[in-house]
């Protein structure tokens, strides 16, 4: 029963703390990491009212302290699966008729809860799980988080209000229903916040869920799931597994009522996800809404107008923050031969003024890589550049492994503005620079938009207005969130709603109402007060 129309009014953005010398939040911070490196957690998959526990644990260690032992998960197989599947169905009827000022309720009391009481405890598992530092992990897992639960709940709320007109005699009003079925989400381990709004965006417009995180980002996601709990979500909305991902698709793609995904990931995950559903759509209740954020290559090119100063700042920020592990971090760069000598010298000193090590040392500005694959991976990168006549590494270039995954911030610069490091994604502390004549910027404007297949995210630095608008206007389509003399990273909800297009996925935007359109199917009813009793028309009648 509906009793009111509630208001759920644009939220601010949640405020950045800074975590200075003596500050509350960063005696508070430190003291919760402390605690957290003390315990040895035992993680269980939530499945309807369960804490499952299957005795197949798996070790969570911090990546720049691989020795330590955090605790441990209970992986799952294709049973649990199944499980999760048949308690989110259990729990669909109810939640979808859930009144609405109950289910944003839970969200808003959610949000409220990681903003105080659980803000060092979602900080401490994200710094500790994904060798974040404090800031990284402030705008992640605290302020990202928080804006993505408030800013969904008013979004939702506008949505609803969304209604046809109605002419004389009778009435029309629109539904906006859950799709009928389950969704699954899947979540990558460089953003807590986005393992959040995954499933709850979906769940926010009374969808049921399985949430499948990364294992490298279970510890902060059970720690989200518990807030959840806390918050009052009823149990079957969401529920969260540890599988490996061939064990998922074998039994969600199949399922009859799978009704859509929610993912971001590789390209190359996403694809194969594509190709599975479409072979299966003969077997669904309803086609499947397909919902990606992919990979990135992304740019920033430089004019000739540009002051030198903030070309380098925007690269050593948008391509090394979290260790260049962010879908958007700067990876390609494009720098005019007049300013060229004097940015690089900026970045080399930058470099070499970076602290790496732990997260509890908070003036590290760079801590460790993901996991062991990644940092194999990044490293064969970096060894061949150093071999390859077509490259220089200009800056950084060193690995160590020994005590966790550590991998210097590298600069190559680049012969061939096709060398195989301006094209593939590397998702690495790895930026690779090609100076271009200054006088060929519009040439180089295209170069930029063929050189990769993505299309996630990039920058234009220049104080020369024409050329700003000259690249708009040629880079359209080359980036889903366009930056103007700032780095290409730092998406903020409700801001610059976030994703791209081409290689770089659906570009449904996280943070907006565009996104929340993708987990409803709106049903339109027709009321007439005056029935009509005869078939005829006036046109009939010839008198």
């Amino acid at each position: 029963m509906s009793l009111g129309y509630f208001s759920y009014p644009l939220p601010v953005n949640e405020p950045v703390l800074n975590y200075a010398p003596g500050s509350n939040e960063k005696n508070l911070l430190k003291t919760t990491l402390a605690e957290l490196k003390k315990q040895e957690a035992d993680i269980p998959m939530y499945i309807g009212n369960k804490e499952v526990r299957t005795g197949k644990k798996i070790a969570i260690r911090p990546p720049h302290e691989k020795d330590h032992v955090l605790g441990y998960f209970h992986e799952g197989g294709e049973k649990h699966v199944q499980q999760a599947i048949d308690a989110a169905l259990v729990a669909k009827e109810a939640w979808a008729n859930t009144s609405w000022e109950n289910r944003a309720n839970i969200f808003l009391k959610a949000a409220d809860l990681i903003a105080t009481k659980y803000r060092s405890y979602m900080n401490g598992t994200t710094m500790l799980g994904q060798s974040k530092n404090a800031y990284q992990a402030e705008i992640d897992s605290a302020c990202e988080i928080v804006d993505f639960l408030k800013f969904n709940v008013h979004f939702l709320s506008e949505i609803y209000k969304q209604q046809p007109i109605s002419s004389s005699g009778i009435h029309n009003r629109l539904e906006w229903r859950p799709l009928e079925g389950f969704i699954l989400a899947v979540t990558p381990f460089n953003f807590t916040a986005i393992g959040g709004n995954l499933p709850t965006s979906a769940a926010m417009c009374g969808n049921v869920v399985v949430w499948k995180p990364a294992y490298t980002q279970v510890y902060s996601a059970q720690m989200f799931m518990r807030i959840l709990k806390e918050a009052g979500l009823p149990d079957g909305v969401i529920n969260l597994i540890y599988v490996d991902g061939p064990v998922l698709g074998k039994v969600c793609f199949t399922h009859r009522d799978f009704a859509g995904v929610h993912f971001t990931g590789s390209t190359a995950v996403f694809n194969s996800m594509w190709k599975t559903i479409g072979e299966n759509i003969p077997n669904y209740r309803t086609y499947p809404r397909i919902v990606g954020e992919t990979g990135g290559k992304d740019f920033v090119i430089a004019h000739k107008s540009a002051n030198p100063d903030v070309v380098a700042t925007a690269l050593l920020r948008g391509a090394f923050e979290f260790q260049g592990q962010k879908c958007s971090a700067a990876s390609r760069a494009y720098i005019p031969d007049n300013i060229a000598d004097e940015v690089k010298k900026k970045l080399i000193a930058g470099i070499k003024s970076f602290k790496m090590g732990s997260v509890e040392d908070f003036s590290n500005f760079i801590n460790a890589v993901i996991d062991e694959k990644a940092f194999a991976k990044i490293r064969a990168y970096i060894d061949n550049a150093k071999k390859d006549k077509k490259a220089e590494i200009i800056a950084g270039g060193k690995c160590d492994s020994s005590k966790g995954y550590f991998i210097q911030p590298t600069v190559i610069e680049a012969k061939d503005p096709h060398y195989v490091t301006m094209c593939e994604e590397i998702f690495g502390p790895v930026l690779t620079l090609y100076v271009y004549r200054a006088n060929k910027f519009e040439e180089t404007l295209e170069l930029v938009n063929t050189t990769s297949n993505y299309a996630l995210t990039g920058s234009i630095i220049a104080t020369d207005r024409a050329a700003v608008e000259l690249a708009t206007n040629a880079l359209r389509n080359a980036a889903g969130n366009f930056y103007i003399n700032d780095k290409p990273t730092g998406a903020v909800v409700g801001q610059q709603p976030f994703g791209g297009a081409r290689a770089s996925g659906t570009n449904d935007k996280a943070g907006s109402m565009l996104n929340l359109y993708r987990w409803l199917s709106a049903r339109t009813i027709k009321e007439t007060f005056n029935p009509p009793t005869d078939y005829r028309y006036p046109f009939m009648q010839e008198k």
